[in-house]
């Protein structure tokens, strides 16, 4: 039994090893045509996923079996392969980071290493952790004691110290420990510039109405002042234990065990502004949340430190070309509703306020565009909002030979 089991292992591994030896010939042999085929695949897999979060492990599995072929076949170290197709080398690189299991969060380096060298960034505020306010700002029916906390605060801080904080129902995201939880206490921390101290956006998640069951997350969001209308961001999710005794504790989602999500899916601008449920922020509140989303337009462009470069991913929704969109959609599109309303890159590139590419988040996207707050300033019906949204992702996503979208000319260096 023990020399048959051993011969089917012996098999199995020859089988492999010659599999993998075919792949690389075919790689080394047809480069082009391998790199076409491949970009094509991750590309249809990749809207899969950002339209049905289902499909993500599919889109996975296709990401993982490029990156496979790239190391066993050392195409990688190829510097003439690496020299005509570098985007495609460098973002599938970059796109399987988050599938490591120590680098959740996305960036160049493993999660430990980014918690313990931000540490001093993204801690909760000490006069946030009093006992008496994380009771009350743990449900909705005692969230007034704790705004009244934060007002007795600011009773002692000076007029640039004063912390700005509202309630609010977010339009499309609920904490990572609840899908289905969107209110909030969103409390921001002004910094100081002479003494080195940066704005921190904490946001408690608080539990519905009615709810026995708390929400745990608390994130904290830092931009700290950099060169050249730039601002280094750094993020951390917490989660709120809730001990029998009545003590409510605060640490690291991460170092709780609970994993982390990838940052930068969501967040390549940096932190985001806020876009509440209508009608959920009170309005005596509103003139702080008019402060926030304009403290906000004062970061610059985002950066990640060194712990990513956000260019790596490429240009974003809207970046085609007039030309690019005559093929794809017919002459004069521009002069359309849709065509003039197309315009996200507008804003939203690497040196204003970051790219949207992929991975992105589709809910995010869609509740943006859809819900009627961007492109901004332009007033659309939902029909149109619809056809605006239907043709950025098209146009991003397509993987045809004879007129490519966005990312696959890019992947392929036919974008300049």
């Amino acid at each position: 039994m023990c020399l048959r089991t051993g011969i089917i292992i012996c098999l199995l591994l020859t089988a492999a090893t010659a599999a993998r030896a075919a792949t690389c010939t075919e790689v080394n042999a047809r480069p082009d045509a391998w790199v076409t085929g491949r970009v094509d695949a991750l590309i249809l897999a990749a809207r899969r996923a950002f339209e049905d979060e289902k499909a993500e492990p599919a889109y996975e599995k296709v990401l993982s079996g490029i990156a496979t072929t790239i190391r066993q076949c050392k195409v990688d170290e190829d510097v003439v392969f690496v020299s005509r197709y570098p985007q495609f080398v460098q973002y599938v690189a970059t796109l399987s980071l988050g599938s490591r299991p120590d680098h959740e969060l996305g960036f160049e380096v493993p999660d430990k290493q980014y918690f313990t060298e931000t540490a001093q960034f993204v801690q909760v505020p000490d006069f946030l952790l009093d006992q008496g306010f994380l009771r009350s700002v743990s449900r909705y029916e005692t969230l007034p004691r704790a705004k009244a906390f934060l007002r007795q605060l600011n009773l002692s801080r000076k007029p640039g110290e004063q912390l700005i904080f509202f309630s609010y129902e977010s339009r499309h995201l609920g904490t990572p420990d609840n899908d289905n939880s969107f209110r909030r206490l969103l409390i921001v921390v002004p910094g100081d510039a002479e003494k080195d101290l940066p704005d921190k956006w904490v946001q408690f998640g608080v539990t519905d109405p009615g709810m026995r069951a708390r929400v745990r997350n608390v994130s904290v969001v830092t931009a700290v002042p950099g060169p050249e209308g730039t601002s280094n961001v750094y993020f951390k999710d917490f989660f709120r234990t809730y001990r029998r005794d009545g003590l409510i504790t605060l640490k690291g989602r991460w170092e709780l065990g609970f994993g982390d999500d990838k940052c930068v899916q969501c967040h390549k601008s940096g932190i985001l502004p806020i876009f509440p449920e209508n009608g959920s922020v009170a309005v005596e509140e509103r003139p702080a949340l008019l402060a926030v989303n304009e403290r906000f337009l004062t970061y610059g462009s985002a950066r990640f430190d060194k712990y990513l470069d956000e260019r790596k991913y490429g240009p974003g929704l809207s970046s085609a070309s007039e030309a690019d969109r005559n093929r794809r959609f017919g002459a004069g599109f521009e002069k359309t509703v849709a065509g003039r309303a197309m315009t996200c890159s507008g804003c939203h590139h690497y040196n204003r306020l970051g790219t949207f590419n992929w991975p992105m988040d589709q809910v995010l996207l869609s509740s943006f565009i859809k819900g009627g707050k961007m492109p901004y300033g332009l007033k659309l019906q939902p029909a149109e909002r619809n056809e605006v949204y239907d043709k950025l992702i098209q146009e991003y996503f397509a993987v045809s030979a004879s007129n490519p979208g966005i990312l696959k000319s890019w992947l392929l260096a036919q974008q300049r």
